[in-house]
């Protein structure tokens, strides 16, 4: 004891019992996911549904987006692309419009800028996206936001807009529609990078003559058809389709772009008169 007396205050005592038991025993997994969701049990289970909820809502799309992933996969490949850069496309850009219409021009030497503007054009609907959930998701912090923004896709957008029906939720801090967007963002996260990365290690063992591009092609209607609801997409995707026929022969696939900025443009054309001639 008089030993003690005399120890500098600048030496620390040996931790006490509990505090080394829990050093040395970390905190086991089932504890860990409920920290995730919460301490409190009440609004753990709440958030823990809600994720359920969003993960099952997803499902009916998950056959549609697994297989126009695997198609990804194996264009990213059988377009020039290694199997590091290959992958590394799949998980940062995460956007199987985009890589589709930027890789013909990777495969015909394109100008950088011409790629980049094709992407960005392609991707200007997750403007239209973000504007649509910022009511429900202005509250949260930079950070988490830009996460909610990776994880946003077509389908999960349309699918919690008509749940949510354009009322966010009484209680920002403790909202239920986080973890429902969620559980749709990382059920679709999960499919596109597993069957991605399928495709692109099994891009040289598919047979070209498996019509994988026709699989492709139904893929994308299925996603696409449920958000051609009114007139301007309807108009959008028909001109895209016209000017994407038209001008097929032209150098570098710019065909891919002529028909992106001809289907925005009359898409955008048609809207803004649809609201002049409702102010009328």
């Amino acid at each position: 004891m008089r030993l003690l007396e005399h120890w500098p205050d600048f030496i620390p005592l040996a931790p006490p019992i509990e505090s080394r038991r829990r050093t040395a025993f970390p905190m086991p997994t089932s504890d860990r996911i409920t920290a995730l969701f919460g301490r409190s049990p009440a609004l753990a289970q709440a958030r823990r549904r809600a994720f359920s909820d969003g993960a099952r809502a997803y499902a009916s799309a998950l056959i549609a987006t697994g297989a126009w992933a695997l198609v990804t996969g194996v264009a990213t490949v059988r377009a020039g692309l290694h199997l590091g850069p290959a992958l590394a496309m799949s998980l940062f850009v995460y956007a199987g419009s985009a890589q589709l219409a930027s890789l013909p021009l990777i495969a015909a030497g394109a100008p950088v800028w011409v790629i980049l503007l094709t992407a960005t054009v392609v991707n200007l609907r997750f403007v239209i996206f973000s504007a649509g959930l910022h009511p429900y998701f202005r509250h949260l912090s930079l950070g988490r936001r830009l996460v909610l923004g990776y994880l946003t896709s077509d389908l999960g957008y349309l699918l919690a807009l008509r749940r949510w029906g354009g009322r966010a939720h009484a209680h920002p801090a403790g909202t239920e529609q986080i973890w429902f967007f969620l559980g749709m963002g990382m059920a679709n996260w999960v499919v596109w990078q597993a069957l991605s990365a399928a495709g692109i290690l099994l891009a040289d063992r598919i047979p070209p003559d498996w019509g994988m591009d026709f699989i492709g092609v139904l893929a994308l209607i299925t996603l696409v058809a449920p958000s051609v609801t009114d007139a301007p997409s309807v108009v959008g995707v028909l001109v895209a389709a016209l000017v994407g026929v038209l001008a097929h022969a032209l150098p570098l696939k710019l065909s891919v772009l002529a028909a992106v900025l001809a289907g925005v443009a009359a898409a955008m054309g048609t809207e803004l008169a649809r609201e002049r001639a409702a102010a009328r």
